[in-house]
Order: C-alpha cells, then structure tokens, then sequence
C-alpha cells in the first residue's frame, strides 16, 4: 500500500493554476482526434435495446473521449491542527474554499494546536477542494473539522464518500482516536496519514500505529502536508483501499 505511485505531475507555476490541469499533465493523447473510418449503420439496424444486449467475449466499449470526469468524494478527517486545511490547499486545482476563522481566547484550553503550531485559525464548517487523478476521474475533497463541537457535522460530510485520509500528528496522537473510532464504526474505507511536522515524525510508523491500535489491514503512510506529490500519493492509497473493499464486497 505505502508503495502506490502515479506519473510525475510537473509543478504547477507559481502564481497560477493552469499547470495543475489535466491537460498541461498529460497534453494531448496520442492518436486523438475525430474518427474517419467508421462504416455508417445499415439501415436495418437493429433498435437501441437489441444493440445494448452485451456480446459474449466482446470487448467493453471504450470510453467516449469528451466524457466527464467521474467525480469521487474523499474527505480528510482528524484532529484540531493536525494540517487538513493545509493538505487540500496542496493539492487543489481550484483555489479551495475554506471556513477559516480567527481563533480568540475563548478557545484557550480547549482548542490546543500544538506547541510546534503557530496557528491562529480554525475551520468552523469544512474545507473544499478538487484534483483531477486523470481524464477519467477526479476526486472532490472535503476537509472536516477537528473540534468535538463541530462533530454533528461529520454524518453530512461523509454521506456519499468513497474513502478518508485521517491526517495524524505523531506528536500529538489523542486527537485523532475519535475519528478512527469514527470511521471504523461506520465502515468507510480510510487510510492513516501521518503528516511529517518539520520533515520528521516524533515516533516511526510501527509505533504508531501499535499507539493508535490500528490492525495492519489499515494502510498507515507518511506524507507532507504541504507537498502536493506527497499528499498525491497518500490519495492514491485512499483509492486503492477504496478499490480493494469495493472489489472485495462484489465479490461477496
């Protein structure tokens, strides 16, 4: 699982977002273009409902080249100041909409960013923001709140989701066990990422998630909240351990 890597994306210019688009990614498909060959239908053929029954050993249709993007819901889940905000601002293509607010002495003693955390916001609602994985699917992500106050909100969010990425702190890894519990109760595919604080971690993985009492089938990866590649990577195991209880369950 923490092997799972995808082609290079370039880095997107600074000051812009056109080079996070698909097409400055891919550039145009070899062999694109409108077909020239294809023989028009008799006209003794057959209606839709005959033509749609599949032909054994047939081939699957391919995929219309101008079709959508199939769209895929992946919410980024965890504690107070472990780096949501920080990792769906990383990795968006569109600028991500945030629900920052400034944090006052009310919060003194209950919202605890960390003593490495120079902090002065909060998420009051949730985080967007969107990626585009390759012309045919692109992941909407929604980042959660990390204080128990906000909490009620998490049904809504998760509702339609296909996998989570619960961002964990190692320095401080309390603040994560209620959204594990969370997802283990409600069956959601999810995946631990532990953010590299300062480029280190305060324990190794093994530690981590004996600490967190995960079992191994939960893939544990670090990554850097504020690199795009890493946070690319650390979505990309969300969607192979997505795949695996999809895959999984038809089989069932």
């Amino acid at each position: 699982m923490d092997s799972v890597r995808s082609p290079d994306w370039p880095v997107a210019p600074l000051g812009g977002l056109a080079g996070n688009s698909a097409a400055t990614r891919y550039g145009t498909p070899a062999g694109a273009g409108p077909a020239t060959d294809r023989v028009p239908p008799p006209a003794s053929a057959p209606t839709r409902a005959t033509a749609s029954v599949p032909v054994p050993g047939a081939l699957p249709r391919p995929r219309p080249a101008d079709a959508p993007p199939v769209p895929v819901k992946i919410l980024i889940a965890g504690g107070f100041g472990v780096g949501k905000t920080t990792t769906v601002g990383a990795i968006s293509e569109i600028a991500p909409l945030t629900t920052e607010a400034e944090m006052t002495s009310a919060g003194i003693g209950i919202d605890d960013p960390g003593a490495r955390s120079t902090k002065t916001t909060t998420t009051v609602a949730m985080d967007f923001g969107c990626v585009t994985i390759d012309r045919s699917l692109k992941l909407y992500l929604f980042g959660t709140p990390g204080q128990a106050r906000f909490g009620f909100m998490w049904d809504d969010l998760a509702r339609g989701a296909l996998g989570a990425l619960v961002v964990v702190d190692s320095s401080r890894l309390d603040d994560c066990y209620p959204a594990i519990d969370y997802f283990e109760q409600s069956g959601l595919p999810f995946v631990v990422g532990v953010n590299a604080f300062d480029g280190r971690l305060a324990l190794d993985l093994e530690s981590i998630r004996w600490a967190l009492a995960v079992g191994d089938h939960v893939p544990l990866v670090q990554f850097d909240a504020r690199d795009r590649l890493s946070v690319r990577d650390a979505l990309l195991v969300v969607l192979d351990r997505a795949l695996e209880r999809a895959t999984r369950d038809r089989g069932a």
